[in-house]
């Protein structure tokens, strides 16, 4: 399915691996699914630029076709009120507490800075840059365009969308409500975004902007690429369907609880990062479900001990596992298996479509 967006970008299919940042992000299913004629995404936003400039290497080791490396954007970090913190912190205890842990960290790191990112990403040459929760500034953008990197911004309404193509990017992921992980969004009443299902945002997106759009949030099998190229996207992103897949790290337990998740499975919390993200719903989203919640990033720096030690022990129940509505989809297969099976549902789907 060549569409102007794979034939640009050097792809056989219309088929993006969503940027999944954390114990996710893994340059072997990047590469794999690159080398199965898609756009491999790594989720790069918390990776210190000495990782990225080794996960590029790694990604070029194991094929030459094209990939993507997501960052977030640079953000205004809301302040933390101290006592909000100190109640976050003594409710996070218990569970530390009941795992065995000693008391959660008293302060959040600050995470690696977005320009010393930037330059790992140009060095590793990286041929496709994609963002989420904002725009990035000119200067970036421009030494981007320079080095001939192909921009994708996130957006989560049209007139985010509209943002993203005045601010120079070369295409837009419009993220649906479904999708997994954090929201994108950077404007409107909710900093993470307006709450638009995919079905209503894409053909919204596509009337709004020139440049092509990518269908993100909800996507999981072919039916759902099928769909997203009859509303006027050129790809669709998939991220949920590629957990399970052996190339990805995540734990054992996440992928059991996966296995596991029907479409009721998940929520919207802030309760591990301080941001809107949608995952599957476990002990820790429920106790912080009245949002007394210090904004991100602090709650994601205190919860790191408690979520690697759920890592460690498989325990799903304390940890974040981001999925998407459509995690009951996902299969485990190897990553190339997932997408030539969704390829193949696409075209089936597609074939049908004029007997309708």
């Amino acid at each position: 399915m060549p569409t102007p967006l794979a034939r640009r970008l050097g792809l056989r299919h219309p088929l993006v691996l969503a940027p999944m940042a954390g114990e996710t992000a893994s340059a072997a299913l990047v590469a794999a699914v690159s080398a199965a004629g898609g756009l491999g995404s790594l989720g790069a936003a918390y990776m210190t630029p000495e990782a990225i400039a080794a996960a590029c290497r790694e990604i070029r080791e194991r094929t030459d076709a094209p990939f993507a490396i997501n960052l977030f954007a640079p953000m205004e970090v809301q302040a933390a009120d101290p006592a909000q913190v100190a109640r976050y912190r003594a409710r996070l205890a218990a569970f530390h507490t009941a795992a065995g842990l000693p008391e959660p960290p008293t302060e959040s790191p600050a995470g690696p800075a977005f320009a010393a990112q930037l330059d790992a990403l140009l060095d590793g040459k990286a041929p496709v840059f994609s963002t989420t929760f904002g725009l990035i500034p000119a200067a970036a953008m421009a030494r981007l365009k320079a080095a001939g990197v192909v921009t994708i911004g996130t957006a989560t309404t049209p007139a985010e969308a509209r943002a993203v193509e005045a601010a120079g990017f070369d295409a837009v992921m419009a993220q649906g409500f479904e999708a997994g992980g954090h929201r994108g969004g950077f404007t409107g009443a909710r900093a993470e975004g307006d709450l638009i299902g995919t079905l209503a945002l894409v053909p919204q997106v596509v009337d709004a902007v020139d440049i092509p759009v990518i269908a993100a949030g909800g996507i999981s099998d072919g039916r759902g690429l099928a769909a997203a190229l009859l509303l006027g996207a050129e790809a669709a992103a998939l991220g949920t369907a590629f957990l399970r897949a052996a190339e990805c790290p995540l734990n054992d337990g996440g992928k059991a609880a996966l296995a596991a998740a029907d479409a009721g499975s998940t929520t919207l919390t802030r309760a591990f990062s301080g941001r809107l993200a949608r995952g599957l719903a476990n002990g820790v989203t429920e106790a912080f479900a009245d949002g007394d919640i210090p904004p991100f990033p602090v709650p994601n720096g205190l919860t790191r001990p408690l979520r690697s030690h759920a890592a460690q022990t498989r325990d799903a129940g304390l940890t974040s596992v981001w999925a998407g509505q459509a995690a009951a989809l996902a299969r485990a297969e190897p990553a190339a298996a997932i997408v030539a099976r969704v390829m193949a549902e696409a075209r089936a789907a597609l074939a049908a479509a004029p007997a309708l």
